[in-house]
């Protein structure tokens, strides 16, 4: 697929599946894929390994790292999908400052679901107990947000291909 799409950020709450959709999405449009996690600071890993809840502050840096990161590869010709929690929409917004036209996946489930996704998933920092903060800091895509709200009932696969669908038809 030829890369006439905006940077893409999937989004949503940990265990949602933005590692996973947005590898799968990156592949199907033949774009780069990277994991924002990858791009946390050690001491926003340390405090979250340790159950504590990043602080608006403590994820400003790692907004622009991952806003920088796809203003550059945006300059280089290659948009990119980044996996990005992107929780609030102050937090999209500072991403919109490097690049205007970001889209947004907000891959949604309940709670209940993704509480039982975590259960049977070892991440190396955030711990399940985290969930809770998540869904609280949790805010939906504003009217001024290009971008598709995607139920993640269904599985990775099926997820994708509403993306596709929905990029390629304009939506």
């Amino acid at each position: 697929m030829p890369h006439q799409f905006a940077p893409i950020i999937v989004m949503g709450v940990q265990g949602s599946g933005k590692s996973t959709v947005g590898a799968l999405l990156a592949a199907a449009l033949g774009v780069p894929f990277v994991d924002g996690d990858d791009l946390h600071s050690p001491t926003a890993i340390e405090k979250m390994a340790a159950g504590t809840p990043p602080t608006d502050e403590d994820r400003a840096p790692w907004q622009r790292r991952v806003g920088q990161y796809a203003a550059t590869s945006r300059e280089a010709g290659t948009p990119v999908v980044i996996a990005c929690s992107a929780l609030k929409v102050m937090y999209r917004d500072m991403l919109r400052e490097l690049v205007p036209d970001f889209y947004f996946v907000h891959l949604e489930g309940g709670q209940e679901l993704i509480a039982q996704r975590l259960s049977t998933r070892n991440h190396e920092y955030m711990p399940a107990g985290l969930l809770n903060s998540q869904f609280e800091t949790l805010e939906p895509l504003a009217a001024h947000e290009s971008g598709i709200v995607v139920d993640v009932t269904d599985g990775p696969e099926e997820v994708v291909a509403q993306v596709v669908a929905a990029l390629t038809s304009g939506s």
